[in-house]
């Protein structure tokens, strides 16, 4: 069975740079090299990606006192050329060594670091001296303090972490016996209550009735008054119910005339006889 594992990308929040001090002094030209930039890429981190900047700052003290082993020192030539014709440089270890120490681990540093913009920003993470004093005290201590303040950050969140569950387990047989004093309490306001509530409001009870019974009478006057308007009504509509049948009867009246033409015939025939 085959598995596969998920590639690691650490976010820059998770990343810690560390400044390292390493001294020179007595130290072959390449051996140290190789371990500044070891520092400097990162790879002596279990977080070390290759594509983002996981290295440490490197203080690099005793830079004239470097050694190079066999014939190096005199045969070892530096060379550099301005692409122009005639300008090429040629500058032996010796002098170099005399003149700027520094740039010697310089250069060699940087021929084992990645030709591209993540190498050059790891080159300006190292910091050369010639001698033995340099202006990053305060970043090398804050570094060797690091592991402390973050061992003691961790056993004060343990210890809070403690101190919070025990107050947990106090707090809950108090909890516990909280409801039933509560509990006794409400009985006894209620036994209270109900020793003292007939006295006052058998008293009120009878003073609400009063009113209450003077109230009523009033209210059914205007009922019984109410009646005959309700009959009115009644009385007055019946009228206009008549007249409505008045009005169709009068329209037989009109039809009489038709009846009399019969008549006028019967004079007709009288002539004739």
């Amino acid at each position: 069975m085959v598995t596969k594992l998920k590639q690691y990308n650490p976010r820059a929040s998770e990343i810690v740079n560390d400044w390292q001090v390493v001294d020179a002094d007595g130290q072959v030209l390449g051996r140290l090299a190789t371990g500044v930039a070891t520092f400097l890429m990162g790879k002596h981190k279990p977080s070390y990606v290759p594509h983002m900047l996981t290295g440490d700052f490197v203080v690099v003290i005793n830079a004239s006192k470097i050694k190079v082993t066999g014939m190096k020192a005199e045969q070892k030539i530096y060379k550099r050329h301005s692409q122009y014709p005639g300008n090429l440089k040629e500058i032996p270890y010796s002098r170099m060594q005399e003149r700027q120490p520094e740039r010697i681990i310089e250069l060699a540093v940087k021929g084992m670091l990645p030709k591209n913009k993540l190498g050059r920003q790891m080159m300006r993470r190292l910091k050369v001296y010639a001698g033995a004093e340099h202006p990053h005290a305060a970043q090398v201590l804050g570094s060797e303090r690091r592991e402390a303040r973050e061992e003691a950050a961790a056993a004060k969140a343990e210890a809070a972490a403690a101190e919070a569950k025990k107050s947990a387990v106090k707090k809950a047989p108090a909890e516990k016996s909280a409801p039933k004093a509560e509990a006794a309490a409400v009985a006894t306001e209620v036994v209270e209550t109900a020793e003292a509530a007939p006295k006052k409001t058998a008293g009120k009870k009878t003073e609400a009735k009063k009113p209450a019974a003077k109230k009523a009478t009033p209210k059914k006057k205007p009922a019984a008054k109410k009646k005959p308007a309700a009959a009115k009504a009644t009385t007055a509509k019946k009228p206009a119910a008549k007249k409505a049948t008045a009005t169709p009867k009068k329209k037989p009246a009109a039809k009489k005339p038709a009846a009399k033409k019969p008549a006028a015939k019967k004079s007709s025939d009288s002539g004739e006889k």
